[in-house]
């Protein structure tokens, strides 16, 4: 059986962390491995093609160091990228953690592309503050975008030669501008 872990216990343990970053789920503690160049590509460059569309407006986008906080599910987490609008709402016990991102952004791993479709998926969508849930293939070109309505949440796929709204930011992401951006050579 797995230790069980406070909040706040969680918190002093990634404080003393150096070389690993570490997720909170429900009292357990999971370290989390790195990405591949490709993944770290495709994260760095959808946070700067963000960051052209976003500049000098009330909302930014972030890389993988920002911490999310989701209190309603115990969860603590690091996005690849997220995007805050102002004003940034931070967690009572922690203030590196935000509690209102408006998209987050997960690029699929092998490892990780189960959990990140399934249940960390419905993690993220408990936060209130959250409009687009956006997946990014690596083994081909596909941007997959879980929209947030009045009637729940609509998901939507766009590959090659298709553009994927994120329309809480008012843009429209070209699928392969992003590869391009990023030099990876997924399928198209």
């Amino acid at each position: 059986m797995r230790p069980r872990y406070t909040f706040a216990e969680y918190l002093e343990l990634e404080a003393r962390s150096r070389e690993v970053k570490h997720e909170y789920v429900a009292g357990e503690i999971f370290a989390m491995a790195g990405g591949t160049v490709e993944h770290a590509a495709l994260a760095t460059a959808l946070a700067s093609l963000l960051f052209a569309h976003l500049r000098g407006g009330p909302c930014r986008p972030y890389g993988s160091d920002l911490q999310i906080s989701i209190r309603a599910a115990e969860v603590a987490t690091y996005p690849d990228v997220a995007v805050v609008c102002d004003p940034v709402q931070r967690d009572a016990e922690s203030p590196s953690h935000v509690t209102n991102p408006r998209i987050i952004v997960e690029v699929l791993s092998p490892a990780t592309e189960r959990y990140d479709r399934e249940q960390k998926r419905l993690y993220y969508q408990q936060l209130e503050s959250l409009c687009e849930y956006v997946l990014v293939a690596q083994d081909r070109r596909r941007v997959e975008v879980w929209t947030r309505t009045d009637e729940g949440w609509i998901h939507s796929a766009h590959d090659a030669g298709a553009h994927a709204p994120l329309r809480s930011i008012d843009y429209s992401l070209d699928v392969d501008d992003l590869y391009v951006a990023a030099g990876v050579a997924a399928a198209s």
